[in-house]
């Protein structure tokens, strides 16, 4: 386990009590030695007070080797010489929880990786909660007197529309986006257009979102819904029971009556959201991913009534990227989606029939594999000693810090392309391969047995997702037109792990 080692003495402390910074290292050092924890670095702060951990550079260094994973476990002498702040070592504790690093006081005998050491942890989290309730609902007074004073909250990113820089507490309006506000409104209240057409003409222009992004529907319902841009601002918004809204100190860019207009037409305006399962016969819904964006394929059914009464059922999917202008990919016919899902099959199967002996050479590379794990793994036991002869070196004073360190550097350098070939073999001895003919045996054999809301329940066991595309394959000329040639083209069905 990579530790840190952390000492620390005031020039006060040093001069009355004797405390000395080499004998705090040297106990450490013995310390980690016997519980066989491997040092990383020692951070020392000679002669700086422990009342805030602000002004300690070592602390300092210390944590950001915690947050980047370099450091798994502190080791200190006493908990006063890490901070004598409350607030600084509940600070440090959730630090510790947060990155999966231990802590270990010697002289109190803390140590996470015992009962005791947990009780105290739990003792220092009981505190820390109650300081972060009261911090949070001092937070809490603090925005909702911001927000009856007439200031936008917008902690992160300004409405569309508007710029709040640090430092300012109004909002200020950018022209060239206020301008897409106000046209966005017209578009639904005077024009009647829906969020999807409003999001297609938006993006067929190219106007970007405050985040660079494309318009979507629910963005084009977040503008409409904001009364922020009749001059108000808003608290607990998304809480109908807490929601409030008072007049605000920023200058409005729409009339308050059109606002009132557009509230009036979205109580009118059905929100369709999908909430039910697909029809039956729309199997492949949510499994299929367009290959061009990566968005999910909807499906689209048309019913005809033929003249002996029965019902003409034709279905397609079409990319739900492409309802907002974002993504050109063709739609296509699901009986066509379906010839194409078994051809891709049929080629996992065939590729187990003409390949026994290719199959029978994989069987023999996994032994191999095998037996090369086992010599790898000991060459790994052979590094670990190293470091460990490396260490008692460091402890007897033999080596320096930076001899020790770079030692371990080598060694670290050796162990981690061993790691990595390990890793690299144990993923060749996984048996994918078998499992996803497995699977696709079983489809070949029973796919057109099964009804439309078997070969549902079948997908949903077996599959994660289907990545597919109409694909352009040529043209060709009917009647003195151009027709665009397509093919349906699965590019990869991810299987489920079994």
């Amino acid at each position: 386990m990579e530790t840190g080692i952390y000492a620390r003495v005031s020039t006060e402390e040093q001069a009355k009590e004797g405390y000395s910074i080499r004998a705090q290292e040297q106990k450490l050092k013995d310390y980690a030695r016997v519980k066989d924890w491997q040092i990383y670095d020692v951070y020392i702060d000679e002669g700086i007070s422990g009342k805030n951990i602000v002004e300690r550079p070592e602390i300092n260094r210390l944590i950001d080797d915690i947050k980047s994973g370099k450091v798994k476990n502190v080791l200190v002498f006493k908990i006063d010489r890490m901070t004598r702040s409350t607030s600084d070592l509940i600070y440090l504790i959730d630090l510790f929880n947060e990155n999966n690093c231990a802590f270990n006081s010697l002289m109190e005998s803390i140590d996470t990786q015992t009962a005791s050491g947990r009780m105290f942890l739990k003792i220092i989290g009981i505190f820390a909660e109650f300081e972060r309730e009261n911090i949070a609902e001092r937070i809490t007074l603090g925005r909702e007197r911001k927000v009856n004073e007439g200031y936008t909250l917008c902690s992160h990113t300004a409405s569309y529309g508007y710029d709040r820089p640090n430092g300012q507490k109004i909002q200020t309006i950018i022209d060239s986006e206020a301008q897409i506000v106000r046209e966005i409104f017209d578009l639904f209240v005077n024009q009647g257009r829906t969020f999807t057409k409003i999001a297609l003409t938006l993006n067929t222009r190219g106007v970007p979102t405050k985040l660079g992004s494309k318009w979507t529907t629910t963005g084009v319902r977040n503008i409409l819904t904001n009364n922020n841009y009749a001059g108000y601002v808003r608290y607990n918004y998304e809480d109908e029971k807490r929601a409030y809204k008072v007049k605000g100190q920023h200058k409005q860019i729409i009339a308050k009556e059109l606002f009132e207009r557009a509230q009036h037409r979205l109580e009118k305006t059905k929100r369709i959201t999908m909430r039910k399962e697909p029809k039956e016969e729309n199997y492949f819904a949510n499994f299929l991913v367009c290959a061009k964006c990566g968005w999910k394929l909807k499906p689209h059914n048309s019913y005809k009534k033929l003249k002996d009464g029965t019902i003409s059922f034709t279905g397609h999917y079409e990319c739900s990227n492409d309802f907002v202008g974002d993504c050109k990919a063709s739609s296509m016919s699901a009986n066509k989606l379906e010839q194409a899902f078994i051809e891709y099959i049929e080629r996992i199967v065939d590729f187990e029939e003409d390949n026994i002996v290719y199959l029978n050479e994989q069987e023999q590379k996994k032994e191999e594999n095998q037996n090369l794990i086992l010599k790898y793994q000991e060459k790994l036991h052979q590094f670990e000693l190293k470091e460990r002869e490396a260490l008692d070196c460091y402890v007897k004073n033999i080596f320096t810090i930076e001899e020790y360190r770079n030692a371990k550097t080598l060694i670290n350098s050796d162990k981690q392309l061993i790691c990595i070939e390990l890793e690299r073999l144990r993923l060749d001895s996984e048996e994918i391969i078998d499992n996803k003919i497995q699977i696709a045996n079983n489809i070949k054999e029973n796919w057109n047995k099964l009804s439309y809301s078997d070969k549902r329940m079948f997908l949903m066991q077996f599959v994660e997702k289907i990545v597919v595309e109409n694909e352009k394959i040529g043209t060709m000329s009917k009647k003195g037109k151009e027709r665009t040639q397509r093919k349906i083209k699965i590019f990869d069905i991810v299987f489920k792990e079994c």
